[in-house]
């Protein structure tokens, strides 16, 4: 990837701080997606039972991109910061128990915009605990996102893409971060449509990077209608139909056909940013295979770009793919 110039002072535009999925408070969505193991240890977890999660925790390894995901739901949980500071002065050098403790004191910040210097602090530790875990880094770039100063942003990607080059929560906060960067020229000539192209050519060609360029373009959206650039509805505003925009989509369907990754921890994100865009490009046969892989599993990015009620937005254009 080429260096990166320093973020422009880009009108701020409906912050995502998770990155993945947009603040949702109506319990509708559920952030572990189709994660049966993390799903079961947070219910075990909810029930004061904690040795679930540590068992998942550890199980889970050096799966970086699943490691951060099940971190994520698990930090998510109120509960959470109280148990893993227990579970960190019962055993002080656990790395598992500061990655935890560190995301969820990152999910507070981010809940209540509060203070994020201690969360900050408690994903320095976590990092120092595991220098080769890219989670820790990955609180600290959910921080940036939504509440640092540009060079936290660029620092902590960088950090965590040493450490995990295809870090695939990662890219997304990059790139709706760099998504607000004012425009310049034509419409489909953004910087960054560039650097998530770049991103998807310079992957391993099984890698969910490749749909990266329609996250680009769905991030964009959220800017543009935000700022009054774009038309509220994303079907009427032309975003997906220009040459680059058809060409990118083409290119995301034709991959996911050949490469689908049922086991990728996130891949339901990846399968809702491409249902979301052919639907709004008026292509509902393809949509509609992909929001019969989808199932159930909405996720409120990037429906809740178009509509203040994602899921109803999520079934709307389901039922208009699927013809009923």
């Amino acid at each position: 990837m080429p260096p990166l110039p320093p973020l422009l002072g880009a009108r701020r535009a409906l912050p995502d701080p998770s990155g993945g999925t947009a603040p949702d408070d109506s319990g509708a969505f559920d952030a572990a997606l189709d994660d049966e193991e993390v799903r079961a240890a947070r219910a075990a977890l909810a029930q004061g039972r904690r040795q679930a999660a540590r068992s998942l925790l550890l199980h889970t390894g050096d799966d970086w991109d699943r490691r951060g995901h099940r971190l994520t739901v698990l930090a998510r949980e109120p509960y959470a910061a109280a148990w893993a500071h227990d579970w960190l002065r019962a055993e002080p050098g656990s790395a598992d128990a500061a990655a935890l403790y560190a995301l969820a004191l990152v999910q507070r910040a981010l809940r209540s915009r509060a203070d994020p210097a201690p969360a900050r602090e408690a994903c320095d530790t976590a990092a120092a605990l595991s220098p080769a875990d890219p989670t820790p880094w990955l609180g600290r770039l959910l921080l940036a996102r939504a509440l640092g100063p540009e060079c936290e942003v660029l620092g902590a990607f960088a950090e965590l893409r040493r450490r995990h080059p295809e870090h695939h929560h990662a890219h997304h906060l990059l790139i709706a971060r760099l998504a607000e960067r004012p425009a310049g020229g034509r419409a489909e000539a953004h910087e960054v449509y560039d650097l998530a192209e770049h991103v998807a050519a310079q992957a391993p060609a099984d890698s969910p990077l490749a749909v990266l360029p329609v996250v680009a373009y769905a991030e964009r959206y959220r800017v543009l209608a935000a700022t009054g650039l774009a038309p509220a509805d994303p079907a009427a505003s032309g975003h997906w139909r220009g040459p680059r925009a058809r060409r990118i989509l083409r290119a995301c369907f034709d991959w996911w056909l050949e490469w689908e990754h049922d086991d990728h921890p996130r891949r339901h994100l990846d399968l809702n940013h491409l249902a979301f865009a052919l639907s709004c490009a008026g292509r509902p046969a393809e949509a509609a295979a992909l929001f019969q892989r989808i199932g159930e599993h909405a996720t409120p990015a990037p429906w809740a770009y178009a509509h203040p009620d994602p899921l109803a937005a999520f079934h709307a254009a389901r039922a208009g793919a699927l013809g009923h």
